[in-house]
């Protein structure tokens, strides 16, 4: 992968899918190289209906993890 894409659902599948298969060990390393801000990133997918979960390591939709 070259870059990251545009589309909000296949950017959140195709980031978590390279942080689980351990392309990258943070999401900070991922945004690097492929020179984007970890921040930048985060806010662009919560517009979108995402977030970062850090115990996770993967964007979740928001509000997936409250009633549990």
């Amino acid at each position: 992968m070259d870059y990251l894409p545009k589309d909000p659902a296949i950017l959140v599948s195709s980031v978590n899918m390279l942080l689980r298969d351990e392309e990258f060990d943070t999401l900070e390393s991922l945004c690097y190289n492929f020179g984007t801000e970890p921040k930048d990133l985060k806010t662009y997918l919560y517009g979108h209906g995402f977030v970062y979960s850090d115990e996770q390591k993967q964007f979740r939709p928001i509000g997936y993890d409250k009633n549990r």
